[in-house]
């Protein structure tokens, strides 16, 4: 054994010794050639990137132990590894920005076809069932879409007051073509108008029509332009949401996380996954939109749903001209007693003599009428495309969107320059100082929770001040989609009980059906009423202020059966 002694001592120098614990990092080598591969291709000064690990006592934020960066070096690595984060943050949110810049261009340029759609269609229709007629007094229809286009833009007076323009010029214009032989004065016409506007509803000049038309329409423009400027501020918010300022301790974590790796010689070794969602939870504190989000998202969804089935933006366009057809066929029926109402409020107006002149013969019906009872599929636009496709594609791309802002970490971490990938969790990896494996448990998103952050100091006053405006934003948006859901409009702080209750939205479609069902077929002309005592002449059209001028030819309403103005219908239409 002794003799054994000698030869042992020779050979123990050759065993090789314990191997690096874990935590701690071999130092293999100290070439910064991978380094300075990495970097170079970045297009670093090389000149500044030392070809050793070299003392790193100068470095402001990672280890100050051997170190291939210098002080410009690693400057330049803090400003990098911020852009990169700001990139992918920015990058994780790009498709719901995209998202919700596609639904605010095709639902707006939906809406506005259809009220184009249904400007035409009862221009077309009118123009076979009244003629010329119809084309002298074309601007007071065309006012009354120009002015619903203004509403949906923002930019015009509210829906109750155009309906009421509206009606209340056509009742001028109509009620003098029913008395062709008196003669009308300003104040009689301001007399009339006002008995028709009057609050105990005593006129009803055209029935039920004014009220029916102002509750579908209201209804369905109050949330067709709610809808998009939901949109529209959630594109918005999200964009600059996306902006997310970098503080100082979140800049000098961002450059533990991912810098100090390049600056220790070891480019290939990713930071640890549980490492890097503290450090995105951290930056990302303070800067979410949540709860208010989701809720926001939910107010989409549910008008979304509203549009397409009992608030339909396209039942209620097409049925303004269904209105208007049902309330000139309830002047016309209810002609005598809507004259001697006026007359005995305005006063009798003076008769005129001119020679009598035969009134044109009724046009030839062009065409069958439409027959509401049979179901046709809905209407596309010219795009292609109608509300139920566009709600399904809707929901189906802000599928992803919910819950977006606590999943965010979780996508930034998901990057491969950002932390190791998933299925490689358990292996060692960079820890913020070294190789191994990372200990501090991961914290939630909270502000409470965050106060515990190992790797950040993070502010305990909550949101900062832009954030809590894009919440607010967020919020008010929110409760304009819902109020419109119910059929308030919080812009005007409408009450009226018509646009109001749960259980509005039934009555909706219900009025929209009924009001299609019963509208039939003129069965005669709309004429003045006779004139009693002999020797009544008929005397030629004509309003005190122009408004029914044709040549000196007598002009009576000659409509033909009323069709319902539906986008379908035109294709009923021969050439004349």
């Amino acid at each position: 054994m002794s003799a054994l002694r000698p030869l042992l001592l020779l050979l123990l120098p050759l065993c090789p010794g314990p191997g690096p614990g874990p935590g701690s990092e071999a130092k293999v080598t100290r070439s910064c050639a991978e380094t300075r591969q990495v970097l170079g291709a970045r297009r670093y000064s090389l000149n500044l990137i030392p070809s050793t690990l070299i003392s790193g006592e100068h470095l402001r934020v990672c280890p100050q132990e051997y170190t291939c960066c210098s002080s410009e070096t690693e400057q330049r690595l803090i400003r990098d590894t911020e852009a990169t984060f700001r990139g992918l943050v920015e990058g994780s949110g790009s498709f719901l920005v995209h998202s919700l810049t596609a639904r605010h261009r095709k639902f707006n340029e939906f809406f506005q076809e259809m009220l184009s759609i249904s400007q035409h269609s009862l221009a077309q229709l009118f123009s076979h069932s009244y003629g010329r007629l119809y084309a002298q007094h074309a601007s007071i229809f065309n006012g009354l879409f120009s002015q619903l286009r203004d509403y949906y833009a923002k930019s015009g007076e509210g829906l109750d007051d155009i309906l009421a323009d509206f009606w209340a010029q056509l009742l001028e214009r109509a009620f003098p073509l029913l008395h062709p032989q008196r003669r009308f004065s300003p104040d009689f016409l301001l007399c009339l108008t006002r008995l028709a506007s009057a609050t105990d509803g005593s006129l009803h000049p055209f029935g039920d029509s004014p009220r029916r038309l102002r509750l579908q329409i209201t209804r369905s423009l109050v949330a067709a332009r709610a809808f998009v400027q939901g949109l529209e501020t959630g594109r918005n918010v999200v964009r600059e949401a996306l902006k997310v300022p970098v503080s100082e301790s979140c800049s000098q974590a961002l450059m533990r996380l991912v810098g100090c790796p390049l600056c220790r010689g070891v480019p290939s070794l990713l930071p640890c996954r549980g490492f890097c969602l503290n450090v995105v939870h951290g930056c990302l504190s303070n800067r979410g939109l949540e709860p208010d989000w989701d809720d926001y998202l939910d107010g989409l969804l549910l008008l979304a749903e509203k549009l397409q089935g009992p608030f339909s933006f396209e039942l209620a366009t097409e049925s303004i001209g269904v209105k208007v057809s049902e309330g000139l066929m309830y002047l016309q029926e209810n002609s005598v007693k809507v004259t001697e109402k006026v007359f005995q409020q305005c006063g009798n107006p003076h008769p005129i003599s001119t020679r009598h002149r035969r009134a044109p013969a009724p046009r030839e019906e062009v065409g069958r009428p439409w027959r509401p009872g049979a179901e046709e599929e809905r209407p596309t636009t010219a795009a292609g495309t109608n509300m139920q496709r566009l709600v399904w594609e809707f929901r189906e791309r802000l599928g992803r969107a919910r819950g977006f802002w606590t999943g965010l970490p979780t996508t930034v971490c998901g990057d491969s320059r950002m932390a190791v990938d998933i299925s490689q969790e358990a292996a060692p990896c960079w820890t913020g100082t070294g190789r191994g494996r990372y200990l501090p448990p991961v914290v939630g998103s909270s502000v409470a929770e965050q106060l515990n952050n190992p790797e950040l100091e993070v502010d305990a006053s909550g949101p900062d001040l832009p954030t809590r405006r894009r919440r607010l934003q967020l919020r008010a948006a929110t409760a304009r989609m819902k109020a419109a859901a119910l059929g308030h409009d919080l812009d005007r702080h409408d009450d009226d009980e018509d646009a109001s209750g749960s259980g509005g939205g039934q009555q909706y479609a219900d009025d929209w059906k009924a009001g299609a069902e019963t509208l039939t077929p003129l069965g005669r002309p709309l004429l003045p009423p006779r004139r009693e005592g002999p020797g009544s002449r008929g005397g030629s059209s004509r309003s005190n202020q122009g408004r029914s001028r044709s040549g000196g030819a007598s002009v009576v309403f000659h409509p033909q059966p009323a069709l319902i103005l539906f986008p379908s219908a035109l294709a009923l239409l021969g050439p004349r």
